[in-house]
């Protein structure tokens, strides 16, 4: 086996927002088996490498080392999917993973993703409920761009900013939800934050 093993052990899990606990206890063996293999100080055998790779979806030779540039290349960055994102627990905190979406190479190598699984009918007819979004990390949006907003101590919420000297108003497509305006000093008191920018739908069937 590869010396290097143990480093796209740990670049792939940290792709998938995989904690060293959480791919430990999906491959059911100790959390600092996995810290002794990312820093290549013991080297899985070939059964506990399999189970590995089945969990971060790749190849078991892209982490052996045989898997050609060119396929590399071609495959994508998994990105988690959170059902919820509440406020005051940073991202990689959050262990309420659902699900994994795939973005293209190019894509990942413009920021730091995640995926949102929306949740009511504000944003209906363009979003449903468990439809997934793509958000790029990003603490400010333009006027009228659609964002995942944190408001006080709620759970994020998905909404187009629209912004004016007084202050920002988070707008539904659905035209049942009324317009929620928060004046500049509510903006900082309670406080809203912008967590990212929307830039990808995925609609499910």
């Amino acid at each position: 086996m590869h010396s290097n093993i143990g480093t796209r052990i740990k670049e792939a899990r940290k792709k998938m927002g995989l904690r060293q606990s959480e791919l430990a206890k999906a491959v059911n063996i100790s959390t600092s088996a996995i810290g002794m293999y990312e820093q290549n100080r013991r080297e899985p055998d070939y059964s506990t490498l399999s189970a590995i790779a089945t969990v971060l979806h790749l190849p078991i030779d892209h982490l052996i080392g045989h898997t050609s540039s060119a396929a590399q290349e071609r495959r994508g960055v998994k990105i988690p999917v959170y059902g919820s994102v509440a406020a005051g627990i940073p991202i990689e905190a959050i262990t309420d993973i659902e699900d994994y979406e795939e973005i293209s190479q190019e894509l990942a190598q413009g920021g730091e993703y995640i995926a949102l699984r929306i949740k009511g009918r504000s944003m209906e007819p363009r979003m449903m409920e468990g439809d997934v979004v793509i958000v790029r990390m990003q603490p400010t949006v333009e006027d009228g761009e659609v964002a995942i907003v944190m408001v006080g101590q709620e759970d994020a919420t998905c909404k187009k900013v629209k912004k004016t000297p007084q202050g920002v108003m988070l707008l539904s497509i659905n035209p049942v939800y009324e317009p929620m305006f928060y004046t500049n000093a509510e903006i900082e008191a309670l406080p809203i934050r912008i967590l990212g920018k929307v830039v990808e739908l995925r609609g499910k069937l």
